[in-house]
């Protein structure tokens, strides 16, 4: 998406305060997280294929809005779009992929390819976001996005269709609270859903690279080559976790004991090239989000996949929360720089909540194992 790195400024453009654009990314959290459990049970009773499209498209009119309101109010509309767009969008996606799947062991690989290739095109659309808008300004930018948001969609439906097995026999509320029920019930499904939440939340972080880049004396101008730098890792990282998905819980627990060391490490070297170790622990973080999930698709039933996963991505973003709280009210005592190094400890603690972590003696249940023969509303391979 092209929007991405330019879309603040157009807001700033526009005539917006900065308080105005905060309240902005308030509307779009507000609805985002209100939308994205139901959605997930939505997914489990409806079609994941369709619900998925359809949240693609609300996507695209969400960019499309911004291109052709630009004023509070439709910048405000275009927000309330994306965040139901993209609720509807999480863990639907990736239960759709699963269950897909001839063989769900092949889940690490093929979501660590799309994870490698999805941060690779999000920094092509980052290198291409200043062509673009020299060319045709914020009108060719918003087309752009939406073309995107449109063909995500129309990839979509090359999948099979897939709904939670037993989405036939179980109406929405009972899916939901079938759903919320197993994210509590037993200590293999609880510590999945702990770390699928909990690492995803710490890439928060990237929204203070550019700060701690800035610190470091980086001039402005060579920022951007600097913020490619994590993203480049992280394309590894998530290249290099299907490779590994069979690694056990203390492995996981090395990993983001590592990341969080190199987390320290960046960001007290009050040198760019601390951004070196910086990206590296995004890569590591990568890593770790890919096993993480899954971990948790290992331990969930179909008829609930979508719901769970809903609530790991919820979580996540009330993680990611904290961070900004964190940020926001430390600036008042530390440096950015010294603030992403104490984010080292935190994450120390994921590794230890990793580390602790057994694996389930029957990992897939019965459900899952049923749906790879072709039932559960699923098309047969």
């Amino acid at each position: 998406m092209v929007f991405y790195p330019v879309y603040a400024l157009l807001f700033a453009d526009t005539g917006l305060t900065t308080a105005e654009i905060s309240s902005l990314f308030v509307i779009w959290s507000v609805v985002a997280f209100t939308a994205e459990i139901p959605s997930g049970a939505w997914a489990d009773t409806w079609s994941r294929r369709r619900l998925y499209v359809l949240g693609a498209a609300l996507t695209a009119a969400g960019f499309l809005t911004w291109t052709l309101w630009t004023a509070y109010p439709g910048f405000a509309l275009g927000f309330v779009l994306w965040g139901l767009g993209g609720a509807l969008c999480s863990g639907t996606l990736e239960a759709l992929l699963y269950d897909s799947l001839a063989d769900p062991d092949d889940y690490a690989r093929v979501a660590g390819r799309g994870g490698t290739i999805a941060i690779l095109s999000m920094l092509a659309a980052t290198l291409l976001a200043t062509p673009v808008f020299l060319l045709g300004g914020y009108v060719l930018v918003g087309v752009a996005s939406v073309l995107v948001a449109l063909a995500a969609g129309g990839f979509a439906l090359g999948f099979p269709e897939s709904r939670g097995e037993g989405s036939d026999k179980s109406g929405y509320l009972d899916t939901l609270r079938a759903g919320l029920r197993h994210a509590r019930t037993g200590k293999h499904v609880v510590w999945a859903l702990t770390l699928a939440a909990l690492v995803p939340g710490f890439t928060a972080l990237d929204e203070y690279i550019p700060l701690v880049t800035r610190a470091t004396g980086v001039p402005v101008a060579y920022a951007g080559l600097f913020f490619a730098v994590p993203a480049l890792f992280m394309a590894l990282g998530s290249e290099l976790a299907g490779r590994w998905a069979h690694c056990g819980p203390r492995v996981l627990g090395a990993v983001l004991a590592a990341a969080a060391a190199l987390l320290a490490a960046g960001g007290l070297s009050r040198h760019a090239a601390g951004m070196l170790p910086i990206g590296a622990a995004f890569g590591l973080l990568q890593f770790a989000i890919v096993l993480s999930e899954t971990r948790l698709q290992e331990v969930t039933p179909s008829a609930v996949r979508a719901t769970v996963l809903s609530v790991s991505g919820f979580a996540a973003e009330v993680v990611a929360v904290a961070l900004y709280l964190f940020f926001g009210l430390g600036a008042a005592y530390a440096t950015v720089p010294v603030l992403f190094a104490l984010v080292g400890i935190p994450l120390l603690g994921t590794a230890t909540v990793a580390a602790a972590g057994a694996r389930h003696v029957n990992p897939r249940p019965e459900s899952v194992q049923r749906v790879r023969s072709g039932d559960g509303g699923q098309s047969p391979r």
